[in-house]
């Protein structure tokens, strides 16, 4: 007989100091505010939020949130006391305070789980029993002849061998798996891959950005993993720091940047999952040579670029 099935919460904060954290809930009540004994509590100098804030409560298989704060609760942007939720919805307490989105996931007789998403491959977030990944091949493939052993054609020119760092290109094939992507306040659901990145509007994914070209990579699944493709011809994207030079495999936790200098980097949380990260600026060094008086003080660099980016972003997640 099984078990009834577990109804997991993901609150992803895509805004305010817990930015980049997914957190997951399975209890009937969850709350929200500056009380530490909260499931989501945030830091005590926040005040614009309050000590409960606000909850969220299940009925049935229906979830509503509950506002008991000052400074109120907003729901894609429209203030509310109370509202039932639905997956992709985006909460935030507080005018221009933190914002959360909100998703479920209906888990078959598995234990509560009450903690921020652990390294290593977590769950995928779907509404649904996790899929099969499957690929989707045509009825009838055409026959291939029988190939000969290499040491049977002698008169055929050897493989080159590839450079240090270039992985042999895989063959992309249209499959069924999931694929989320958080960018800014945008949250994405895909099931099928692979899924094609850029400005084009033709693109699965839209990514509005000046470092991003109309085609700019896509994301697909072979090998039992998730992999990137780089469709700039330009080495634009790397993957912790290291040049993406056609295709390269996505672990956990990877750092994906799509530009060298200014573009969008994202975190790949596994389990299908893209979350937008904003990389601290690196501090510029001092030479011993100058002293203190004729340095001017400045609390960030120079690179406008990064600055302009910078901004860009905190555009994106005041809307």
């Amino acid at each position: 007989m099984k078990s009834p099935p577990v109804i997991l919460v993901q609150l992803v904060h895509i805004q305010g100091p817990l930015k980049g954290e997914i957190q997951e809930f399975s209890d009937q009540v969850i709350s929200i505010g500056r009380d530490p004994s909260g499931h989501v509590h945030f830091p005590k100098d926040l005040t614009i939020i309050s000590r409960n804030h606000a909850e969220i409560t299940r009925e049935g298989n229906r979830f509503k949130l509950i506002d008991q704060s000052t400074n109120g609760t907003l729901v894609n942007g429209k203030r509310v006391k109370e509202a039932y939720l639905k997956d992709g919805d985006v909460l935030t307490f507080a005018e221009g305070g933190p914002k959360v989105s909100f998703l479920t996931k209906m888990m078959e007789g598995q234990p509560e789980i009450q903690s921020v998403s652990p390294p290593g491959m977590p769950p995928e977030i779907e509404r649904v029993p996790q899929p099969q990944i499957q690929e989707l091949r045509p009825a009838s493939p055409p026959p291939k002849p029988p190939e000969m052993p290499s040491y049977e054609r002698p008169h055929e020119a050897q493989a080159q061998p590839q450079p240090w760092g270039h992985e042999p290109e895989i063959p992309i094939q249209r499959v069924q798996a999931p694929l989320i992507i958080q960018y800014g306040p945008t949250l994405r659901s895909f099931k099928e891959l692979p899924v094609s990145i850029g400005k084009n509007p033709g693109c699965d994914f839209v990514l509005d950005h000046t470092a991003i070209l109309d085609r700019h990579a896509q994301i697909f699944f072979s090998q039992d993993q998730y992999w990137v493709q780089d469709l700039t011809g330009q080495k634009m994207l790397s993957i912790n720091g290291q040049p993406v030079h056609l295709q390269a495999p996505l672990n956990p936790d990877d750092s994906l940047a799509f530009s060298p200098h200014q573009g969008p980097i994202f975190r790949f949380l596994g389990g299908g999952r893209l979350a937008e990260i904003e990389e601290p600026a690196a501090e510029q060094p001092v030479s011993p040579s100058h002293d203190k008086e004729e340095m001017p003080p400045r609390q960030e660099p120079t690179d406008k670029s990064f600055k302009g980016a910078k901004a860009m972003f905190k555009k994106f997640l005041r809307r």
